[in-house]
This record gives structure tokens, C-alpha cells and sequence, in this order.
């Protein structure tokens, strides 16, 4: 059996897919996207937060609420490789990623759930 501190070690050094993930209602289409640097685990985490009423975007809580979960769909907008080079920043790169979805994608008003900055 391995010790702890192998286990740490191994976890450390496991890779996990990043990058930008959305939360789509299929009724109005609108999206809610962020960023993760675990893409599989990203959706149980939303989702139970949603579930739970706990969600901090009022629009998709209210959403979801009304129309269920088995109206919204949950989506890879961009995935970040993994290059595995140590001077990489990930948790930069992936959060840079974000950035630039929001400002593609323009998740506001009737497309999206995000509130624009002024």
C-alpha cells in the first residue's frame, strides 16, 4: 500500500482536462460558461450546487428551478492542452482562455446569463 505521501505525489502528477465549459438551457439557448482545471469533475460541481439552490448566478438558479435539469446541457467550449512543460502557468492559461470565450461568445442578455461590466 502507498503512503500519503505517494498518493499525494501520484494526484500531483496525474493530468486532468482544463480549459472553458458552458451550461446551456435547452428552452432559450442562453449559456452560462467558466473556467475549470478539471473539465470532468466541473459539471457534478454546478450541478449540484444548482440542485442544492445554491448556484451564485440568480438567472441560471432561477432558470433551472423552473425548467429542471433535464433541460440543460453541459458542454466543452474550449479544452487547453496539456503540454506538459513545467514553465506553463495552466491555472493563467486557462482563466486567459475564459477571457477570450466570454469576449467571442458574448454570454449576456438573451444569449447568456452573465451580466455585463460596465
Amino acid at each position: 500500500m502507498k503512503s500519503k505521501k505517494e498518493l499525494k505525489e501520484t494526484y500531483r502528477q496525474m493530468s486532468f482536462r482544463m480549459g472553458v465549459f458552458g451550461v446551456r438551457s435547452k428552452e432559450n439557448n442562453r449559456i452560462w460558461i467558466h473556467h475549470s482545471m478539471d473539465l470532468d469533475r466541473a459539471w457534478n460541481s454546478v450541478r449540484l450546487q444548482l440542485s442544492s439552490n445554491t448556484h451564485p448566478n440568480a438567472a441560471l438558479q432561477e432558470d433551472w428551478n423552473r425548467l429542471g435539469e433535464d433541460n440543460f446541457i453541459y458542454e466543452i467550449v474550449e479544452e487547453l492542452a496539456d503540454t506538459k512543460d513545467p514553465a506553463v502557468d495552466y491555472k493563467k492559461e486557462v482563466q486567459a482562455l475564459y477571457k477570450l470565450c466570454l469576449e467571442e461568445l458574448q454570454p449576456y442578455h438573451e444569449k447568456g446569463y452573465h451580466q455585463q461590466k460596465s
